[in-house]
């Protein structure tokens, strides 16, 4: 089994770096190697898991293109119908204050979707990549050129845990620092206008080649690591200049809108707030994926994904935080090409077919709550 490649709008052909599926048993233990040994015993499990998933009688790798248009579609219709009553209300209305926190829920569950995107094969569902890149990541500044790279970066070996990991939370929050939570939280209340800037000032990156590479290497990731330099190929480049001068017009429009008179100036902070509040769910579900225990260094497969998180419980926030079955975080990092429709039924699947002492069953985690606590506090 190969990890499918993602494209943006047809064009992003860059190899997958995912941990599991690419390893090969033969690489996993090399011959004539007393470490090898050990490393094999730690490393069963993850084989076992892997050649259950392939000799189960359903193939859990197919991806059911109904299910992304009919989840897409419904997020599509609740997230601006009600973003939109949110924004045309009386200020201060109870209308207003009723649509605020059913808008964010929807907006957040559509804009979860980028993460599917991201892991679609290459020649994968080109019409829904294209869609959904129109509808949601121009309009809501989440285009998934800017997503792609840096959440493969994020799978990959030689990236994840490490200083450079783009959505390795212990990088931008020390665990148990009151310091480190205010500097975090002060950043994802900055990150929307971060991004908004991003966009509006598009033609500012063209007026020197090296701004421009500064731009794509630095500025080109929905990422609050500024550590990480994206790496780029020519289809990232194209894809990426495609995307943010849609971006450019979209967000231009906002100011111009009001400055024409079209929209009340409270229409600039109304939008804040709901990117704002979208964001900040991403974020605290964020808190809990992994258990964030790495010092920095590269990491081997099994740490990795015993670093990650299998949620199993039914309590609210984990219901909240965590959209399309994506609670099953392990599971995803250890097959990325699982379609997040049958994450659930293939974790029940392994739970079934696997050993009573797998160490795949210690993934497991009750709630979002049991996790994200240790990060903010370390306890």
């Amino acid at each position: 089994m190969s990890l499918h490649q993602s494209t943006v709008l047809g064009s992003n052909t860059e190899e997958s770096l995912a941990p599991c599926e690419s390893l090969m048993p033969s690489q996993e233990m090399p011959s004539q190697d007393s470490g090898a040994v050990e490393m094999n015993n730690e490393t069963r499990w993850i084989r076992e898991a892997r050649q259950a998933i392939s000799k189960a009688p359903i193939d859990f790798f197919r991806v059911n293109a109904s299910r992304y248009w009919i989840d897409f579609l419904a997020s599509l219709i609740f997230a601006y119908s009600f973003a939109s009553l949110y924004l045309m209300a009386p200020l201060g209305s109870a209308i207003q204050w009723i649509a605020f926190p059913i808008a964010v829920f929807w907006l957040y569950r559509l804009g979860s979707l980028v993460h599917e995107v991201c892991h679609l094969g290459q020649h994968e569902m080109p019409l829904f990549k294209l869609t959904w890149n129109l509808l949601v990541g121009v309009i809501t500044f989440t285009p998934s050129p800017f997503f792609t790279r840096h959440h493969r970066d994020h799978h990959s070996l030689r990236v994840y845990g490490t200083h450079e990991d783009p959505e390795y939370v212990a990088n931008v929050l020390k665990s148990g620092s009151f310091r480190s939570l205010i500097g975090y939280l002060l950043l994802i209340i900055a990150f929307p206008i971060i991004v908004f800037l991003r966009f509006l000032l598009v033609p500012l990156s063209y007026l020197h080649p090296k701004l421009r590479e500064f731009v794509l290497e630095r500025a080109s990731s929905l990422t609050l690591n500024f550590q990480y330099r994206r790496k780029l190929n020519d289809a990232d480049r194209r894809s990426i200049m495609i995307m943010e001068w849609l971006c450019f017009i979209r967000a231009l429009a906002i100011p111009a809108t009001v400055l024409i008179g079209v929209a009340p100036i409270s229409r600039i902070p109304l939008i804040y707030l709901l990117g704002l509040a979208t964001f900040a769910l991403n974020q605290l579900r964020q808190l809990a994926d992994h258990h964030f225990e790495g010092d920095g260094s590269r990491v081997d497969v099994e740490s990795h994904i015993m670093d990650s998180c299998n949620f199993t419980g039914n309590d609210l926030l984990t219901r909240l935080f965590f959209p399309f079955s994506i609670r099953y975080h392990a599971l995803h990092h250890l097959f990325p090409s699982l379609p997040y429709h049958n994450l659930k039924s293939a974790h029940r699947y392994l739970v079934e077919v696997l050993p009573s002492n797998s160490p795949y069953r210690e993934l497991d985690e009750r709630n979002w709550w049991g996790v994200a606590k240790k990060t903010l506090f370390g306890v």
